[in-house]
C-alpha cells in the first residue's frame, strides 16, 4: 500500500500544474468541459500508461535494513559493494548468475504482484479520494491508514522512526524523529 501510494501520488504530482480543460463531444452534440486535473482521463493515465504496479519492479531489497524500509529505488550498499568488487577483478559467487543480480528479486515479485490485486481490491476507495478527497488528504494517510491497515499494527509499516531509533544513539535518534515528524506535518499540511 505504502508504495503503491507513494507511487500514484508522484504519477499524479507530475500532471498537477495542468490547467488544461477537456472538452468532450462532437459534431452538433453540445460541448461539455473538465479540467483535466479533477478528470477521470488524468487518474486513469496515472494508474494505467503504464500500469502502476509496474514502477513496483524498480525497487530493490535493501537487506541492510528494516521492516518497509527494506525496499526502495536504487541499488542496495550491498550489491553495490558485490558489484565494486566484481568490477576489480574479484570473482564474487551468489548462486545466481551475474545476469540476474539486477533483475527483481522474488521478494520484489511478489510485491509487483501484490500490487496488482491491491489496486483492483481498492480501486473505489481510490476514485472516492481521487474525486473527493484529493486536495483535503494525504493518500497515504487516506488509502494505508485509513482503509488498508485501519484495524492492523501500522508501526511496521508505516512509521520510520521505530527503525532509526534502534540503530543510533537516543539524542540523535529523537532528533531524526522530529525531522521526520516535522517533515510528514510538511507532506500533510501540503494537502
Amino acid at each position: 500500500c505504502k508504495f503503491f501510494a507513494t507511487e500514484l501520488k508522484s504519477r499524479l504530482d507530475e500532471s498537477a500544474r495542468s490547467k488544461e480543460i477537456i472538452e468532450t463531444g462532437h459534431g452538433l452534440d453540445r460541448k461539455k468541459k473538465f479540467k483535466y486535473l479533477t478528470s477521470e482521463l488524468r487518474l486513469t493515465e496515472a494508474l494505467h500508461e503504464p500500469h502502476i504496479c509496474e514502477k513496483i519492479l524498480e525497487y530493490n531489497v535493501h537487506a541492510e535494513r528494516e521492516g518497509s524500509l527494506r525496499y526502495a529505488k536504487g541499488m542496495s550498499e550491498t550489491m553495490q559493494t558485490l558489484h565494486g568488487l566484481v568490477n576489480k577483478g574479484v570473482k564474487v559467487e551468489l548462486g545466481i548468475p551475474y545476469e540476474l543480480w539486477d533483475k527483481p528479486s522474488a521478494e520484489v515479485s511478489k510485491m509487483h504482484r501484490a500490487c496488482f490485486t491491491f489496486a483492483e481490491e481498492y480501486e473505489e476507495r481510490i476514485e472516492e479520494w481521487y474525486y473527493n478527497y484529493q486536495v483535503d488528504k494525504n493518500l497515504l494517510k487516506y488509502l494505508c491508514s485509513d482503509h488498508y491497515l485501519k484495524d492492523k499494527d501500522q508501526s511496521m509499516c508505516l512509521s520510520v522512526c521505530l527503525f532509526v531509533c534502534r540503530s543510533v544513539c537516543l539524542s540523535a535518534c529523537l532528533s531524526v524523529c522530529l525531522l521526520m515528524y516535522l517533515m510528514i506535518l510538511f507532506n500533510f499540511l501540503q494537502f
